[in-house]
């Protein structure tokens, strides 16, 4: 198998776990909470930018364009980080996040922006003391 199809397994079981934990209500630290998606963020950003340099921002519109499986794709994203931001969004006006710049930079970048609002959501209720609702 190449890496390129090792890549997905490998993010596929680790979201697996990660949702179990989630699930089932594992606890952990008030530190972990924020860093691991700022860690994911920072992660996703290097490997984002890894792929533009090597195949070109083009090639991110052309793998959704061309074949009705690369549609579904990008209607799932869309819809994902819609979702997402919705589901959020209520939680970040709350700890006086501004939700207008966040927003255009999850429009322009998905998840790339996603997850680092949702480390600092997380950051901001710790620091202010908020129990988040989820």
């Amino acid at each position: 198998m190449s890496l390129l199809q090792i890549l997905p397994v490998v993010v596929y079981l680790s979201a697996i776990v990660v949702i179990l934990m989630i699930a089932t209500g594992k606890p952990n630290s008030a530190t972990f909470r924020w860093a691991f998606p700022a860690l994911l963020g920072a992660l996703f950003i290097i490997f984002s930018l890894i792929t533009a340099l090597q195949e070109g921002l083009l090639q991110f519109w052309e793998n959704h364009t061309t074949t009705y499986a690369g549609n579904q794709v990008w209607f799932d994203l869309v819809m994902g980080i819609t979702i997402g931001f919705y589901l959020i969004a209520p939680r970040a006006k709350a700890v006086g996040m501004p939700l207008l710049p966040w927003g255009i930079a999850v429009i322009a970048t998905a998840c790339i922006a996603l997850l680092p609002m949702l480390a600092r959501l997380i950051w901001l209720e710790q620091r202010s003391g908020e129990r988040p609702s989820a």
